[in-house]
């Protein structure tokens, strides 16, 4: 029976998903995923979220779960990925939890909580700093949470409301609660695989090509449909790479051809941010492709990981 939890994770379009069905088939898992675009419903072709043909009747968790005009934290994702994770475990089956949002995956796997905080008290703060400045505001917090004011700049007025807020609603700093909960153990026992391309070039080559694909597919009759939904253009869901830029183009403000170009663009510095998220950490174990993607080596040297994360034993195996 295994013993935690496999994390595939790794940039955009370098073949997660895939992957997590491999493992999936080999040691009986059920798939957790860990893109915050994917959550979403009806924005499948733009999020690449995965069809029956692709998870080959492998159970696939938090995909399509929620409305593409609602808001999600990631709170909110550790309290619902972590459901399914204890559901998966307490069947005797493999989590794998496949993703390239960090956030939401160092998040699951961490121990900590999240402090709490009051929305009429955010609102509160919010409308202080639009009448007072950022200045202001920073200068407030520094009475209450020295450290925090200290790495913030005035013009960061999310983390600064924010700040307040939790100290107001909690009467402990965020500076307090990192201190008293980082040497708390993680939520799972886990081994963390990350997959790339040996040479950048390859990986950016790969991310043109499923843009191209996802236009093919169409894309731009899936931001058509959340348009005439009437799904606001500042909405989370809405400001996702590929959605804004074809709304975009949609609304005349910009060519097709144009709007496809930028999609591209975005999307490699997107992999590049992912990749910088997952460089130097120590927990993370690379797979890096040559030209394409070989499976079969992949399999063999997941399963090599997990054994030494003491995931699974030679028992697990098929």
């Amino acid at each position: 029976m295994p013993k935690g939890v496999v994390v595939i994770t790794g940039p955009t379009a370098t073949g997660k998903t895939r992957l997590g069905v491999v493992l999936a088939k080999s040691f009986g898992g059920e798939v957790i995923s860990a893109d915050s675009m994917q959550l979403y419903k009806g924005m499948d072709i733009g999020t690449a979220t995965p069809d029956e043909a692709e998870t080959e009747g492998i159970k696939h968790h938090m995909l399509s779960v929620i409305e593409p005009w609602e808001d999600y934290s990631v709170s909110r994702y550790v309290e619902d990925a972590a459901a399914c994770v204890d559901d998966v475990l307490s069947r005797g089956k493999l989590p794998i939890i496949v993703g390239g949002t960090g956030l939401y995956i160092d998040s699951l796997l961490s121990g900590r909580g999240f402090m709490g905080g009051d929305p009429a008290m955010r609102e509160k703060f919010s409308a202080q700093y639009d009448a007072e400045g950022g200045e202001a505001m920073l200068s407030l917090l520094s009475e209450v949470d020295a450290e925090s004011a200290g790495r913030l700049h005035a013009n960061d007025k999310k983390r600064i409301v924010r700040a307040l807020e939790v100290y107001y609603a909690t009467g402990k700093s965020i500076t307090q609660h990192n201190i008293e909960t980082q040497s708390l153990p993680p939520r799972y026992q886990y081994c963390k695989i990350a997959l790339s391309f040996e040479e950048r070039a390859r990986l950016y080559e790969r991310i043109d090509r499923r843009v191209d694909m996802m236009m093919e597919a169409g894309l731009t009759d899936e931001v058509k449909r959340l348009i005439d939904l009437g799904v606001d253009e500042k909405t989370t869901a809405m400001q996702a790479i590929g959605y804004k830029e074809i709304a975009l183009a949609l609304r005349g403000e910009c060519s097709m051809s144009e709007a496809v170009e930028t999609v591209k663009r975005e999307s490699r510095r997107y992999a590049k941010r992912q990749l910088s998220w997952l460089s130097g950490k120590k927990d993370v174990n690379w797979i890096l492709w040559k030209n394409e993607p070989d499976y079969e080596r992949a399999r063999q040297l997941s399963t090599h990981f997990m054994e030494n994360n003491g995931i699974i034993t030679e028992a697990d195996k098929k």
